[in-house]
C-alpha cells in the first residue's frame, strides 16, 4: 500500500506539472487555434491529477500543496519570454519519452492512451508553423534537392552496408598478412572474415526488423482495443491531433466524428497519427532487410580477399590494397551524393581514413607476428 501511495503521488506531481505547463503555454500563445489547443491539454491533464488525489484520498492521504517543479518553472518562463515554439520541441520530446509511462499501471489504463495522444499532438504541433509560415514538407516539395535527400535513404543504407564489408575485411586482411601469415592462411581468414561478418550483420538487420514488427504489430493490436473500449476518448485526441494540424476546432471535431464512422479507416489513421507506425509497411520485411544486408556485406568485403586467389607475397598483399583503395574512393563519390560535399573531396577522405584503419592493424599484426614467433 505504502509503494501504491508514492506512486500515486508521483502520479499527481507529474499531471499537475503538466497541466501549469500547458497553462502557461496557452497564456504565452498568441495564435487563438493553438492557445486553445493548449488549454485543452492542460485540462485533460486536470482530469488526470484528478483521478490520482482521488486515489489519495481514498487511501486515506489528505491533498498536499502543490508547487510546480524547477523544470516546469523554467520551461513556463522561457514561454513567457521567448515564446511556446522557443520550448515546444523540447517538450513535445519528453512528452513522447513518456507516452507509455502509463502501460504497466493497472489503475490507470482509461489515461494511457490520452497520454499517448497528447504525445502525438505536441509532436505534430512542434512540427508544424505558425500561421502562414512555410513548413519542412513544403520545402521538400518546393526544392529537388530535399526530394532527392529523400529518396536517398535506401542508397545510403547500400553504400554503407558495403563500406562496412570492405573496412572491415581490408582490415582483417591486412593485420593477418603483417602478422607473416601465409598466403592461404590470409584467404580463409579473409573469406571466414566476409560470411561471418555478413552472417552478424544479417542476423543484426533481421532481429531489428522483426522487434520492429512485432512491437508494431503490439501497439496497434492495443490501439485496435482502445478504439473498441473508449471510443469518445480516442475521437478526443483525434481531433486534437487534427487541430494540431492546423484545423480549426469544430472543423477537426467533424473529421474525426466522420473518421471514427470507419472502424477499420478510424484505426488506421490513428495509428498513423498518434503511434507514427505505417501499417502497411510495419518497418519492412526481416528477411529481405537480412538477404540485403548479406549481399551489401559481402560485396564491399571480397575486394580485399580477391587478390590472394592467384596472386602470392607483396604482389597479393599490394594488389588487396590497390583494390580496397579503389572501392574505398568510389564509395567515398557515391556518398557524396547525400552529404552535399564534392565526389573527390568525400573520395579523399574515405581513402585517407580507410587506409589509416588498414595501416594500424597491418602494424598491430607485424607486432603480435614478431612478438608471438
Amino acid at each position: 500500500m505504502t509503494a501504491d501511495i508514492e506512486r500515486y503521488r508521483t502520479n499527481l506531481r507529474d499531471e499537475l506539472n503538466g497541466a501549469t505547463l500547458y497553462a502557461a503555454l496557452a497564456a504565452s500563445e498568441v495564435d487563438p487555434l493553438r492557445k486553445d489547443l493548449f488549454l485543452q491539454l492542460a485540462q485533460a491533464e486536470s482530469s488526470h491529477a484528478k483521478l490520482w488525489r482521488d486515489k489519495l484520498a481514498a487511501a486515506g492521504v489528505q491533498d498536499e500543496h502543490f508547487v510546480p517543479g524547477l523544470r516546469t518553472r523554467l520551461l513556463a518562463r522561457l514561454a513567457r519570454r521567448f515564446g511556446p515554439r522557443f520550448v515546444l520541441p523540447g517538450i513535445a520530446a519528453a512528452e513522447f519519452s513518456d507516452r507509455n509511462k502509463y502501460a504497466g499501471q493497472r489503475d490507470a489504463h482509461a489515461i494511457s492512451a490520452e497520454e499517448r495522444g497528447h504525445a502525438a499532438v505536441l509532436q505534430a504541433v512542434a512540427n508544424s508553423g505558425g500561421g502562414t509560415a512555410t513548413v519542412g514538407a513544403d520545402i521538400a516539395r518546393a526544392e529537388p534537392w530535399h526530394r532527392a535527400a529523400s529518396s536517398g535513404n535506401d542508397l545510403r543504407a547500400a553504400v554503407l552496408g558495403a563500406n562496412d564489408g570492405l573496412v572491415s575485411n581490408f582490415c582483417l586482411v591486412m593485420g593477418v598478412a603483417g602478422a607473416g601469415a601465409a598466403n592461404h592462411t590470409v584467404l580463409i581468414t579473409g573469406l571466414a572474415g566476409l560470411v561471418a561478418g555478413a552472417c552478424s550483420m544479417a542476423l543484426g538487420e533481421w532481429l531489428s526488423v522483426a522487434n520492429a514488427r512485432e512491437l508494431a504489430q503490439t501497439q496497434i493490436a492495443k490501439e485496435a482495443e482502445e478504439l473498441e473500449q473508449t471510443p469518445a476518448a480516442e475521437q478526443h485526441e483525434l481531433a486534437l491531433i487534427l487541430q494540431a494540424k492546423g484545423l480549426p476546432k469544430e472543423d477537426a471535431q467533424r473529421a474525426a466524428a466522420q473518421i471514427m464512422q470507419d472502424k477499420r479507416g478510424a484505426l488506421d489513421t490513428l495509428v498513423r497519427e498518434e503511434l507514427g507506425i505505417d501499417p502497411a509497411e510495419l518497418g519492412g520485411n526481416p528477411w529481405s532487410a537480412a538477404a540485403t544486408s548479406f549481399g551489401l556485406f559481402s560485396a564491399g568485403a571480397i575486394f580485399p580477399v580477391v587478390p590472394f586467389f592467384w596472386m602470392r607475397g607483396p604482389w597479393a598483399l599490394g594488389a588487396s590494397a590497390l583494390a580496397s583503395g579503389a572501392v574505398l574512393c568510389g564509395v567515398g563519390m557515391l556518398t557524396s551524393l547525400f552529404n552535399g560535399r564534392g565526389p573527390w573531396y568525400s573520395a579523399f577522405r574515405q581513402l585517407i581514413f580507410g587506409c589509416l584503419a588498414a595501416g594500424v592493424t597491418y602494424g598491430v599484426g607485424v607486432a603480435l607476428g614478431t612478438s608471438l614467433s
